[in-house]
């Protein structure tokens, strides 16, 4: 890529930035997390990453930020290598839900087991099949080696916060285990889950672990195969149907990318040639969607032509 190239890139980042920062006024930060609410509500940042190693970003990229339901892609790749596709999939559906995320009613009403895994309900099954001794510590190893940071982190008090207040999620894993979806102990298996939603990452740690999606779960950097190509295929389709909660269609529509949101604020891309694509910005829609994230990646998958259907 040449240098005019490379900086041309560079200025559709910064118009990106500033398309993003020009919707902010539509969004919220979370307050059903009481250390969510404390989001600076200005933040916003974006960041590129090459499989040649080039990286664009601009903003704050590099402020970290809890990686909430992101941690349910991480999650279903761990419960893939653990316990295999057939004993994840006798649990989890692979089908998108108009409902919330947090939804409790389709639990009731439309099937006996979670629609997908990217809604909390089917992120907590995919926690209970993780079945590993020190699972958090596996988990966290698997975080650190995808978005090529050893220095990410659990942040205690998000932890405790979360615990604390997740009573609907409390409920869900109740449910579950009621019907005999949920195996082992409810609060065993929550804990786990509030701690993987817990961690802390940055924009452009997520750019690096899309920039992995994007090249088949291989690092080019380093020419190793850090996951499997069958369960990468199996969570970028997920991340495409299911990914933004049940904003996932309409991104769909006008993104076109892979993606999966956090209420921290942060949205992993996996955008097409290999290149990944991490977003941060804590005011959030209605849906639990960054707006300022959401309009990034439409302004950069129109000006870069990422969409997967143009």
């Amino acid at each position: 890529m040449t240098r005019m190239e490379r900086e041309e890139i560079q200025k559709i980042v910064e118009q990106a930035i500033q398309d993003g920062k020009n919707t902010l006024y539509e969004g919220k930060v979370a307050s059903y997390i009481p250390e969510l609410a404390k989001a600076n509500s200005s933040n916003l940042g974006v960041c590129i990453e090459t499989k040649e190693g080039e990286i664009y970003a601009s903003g704050d990229y590099s402020i970290p930020f809890t990686v909430q339901s992101i941690s349910k892609t991480f999650s279903l790749i761990l419960a893939l290598q653990t316990a295999g596709y057939e004993k994840v999939f006798s649990k989890i559906g692979m089908e998108p839900t108009g409902d919330r995320f947090d939804s409790i009613l389709q639990l009731e009403l439309k099937d006996w087991k979670p629609f997908n895994p990217m809604i909390n309900a089917g992120a907590i099954v995919t926690a209970s099949c993780i079945d590993l001794p020190k699972g958090f510590e596996e988990f966290l190893r698997l975080v650190r080696r995808l978005c090529g940071n050893d220095q990410i982190w659990l942040n205690e008090n998000v932890y405790r916060s979360e615990k604390k207040t997740g009573t609907r999620n409390r409920s869900i894993a109740y449910l579950l285990k009621s019907d005999g979806v949920l195996e082992g102990e409810p609060e065993e298996v929550l804990d786990l889950y509030f701690r993987m939603c817990s961690i802390m990452v940055t924009a452009k740690d997520l750019a690096h672990y899309a920039m992995i999606l994007s090249n088949r779960g291989e690092d080019p950097v380093i020419g190793e195969q850090l996951v499997d190509r069958d369960i990468v295929r199996i969570v970028k389709t997920l991340m495409l149907l299911c990914g933004m909660y049940d904003q996932s269609g309409e991104y769909a529509v006008k993104v076109g990318l892979p993606s999966k949101s956090g209420v921290g604020g942060g949205i992993v891309a996996v955008a097409p040639g290999g290149m990944g694509i991490g977003t941060f910005g804590p005011m959030l829609n209605q849906k639990g969607n960054s707006v300022g994230g959401e309009q990034i990646l439409r302004t950069l998958s129109e000006k870069l032509n990422l969409h997967l259907f143009a």
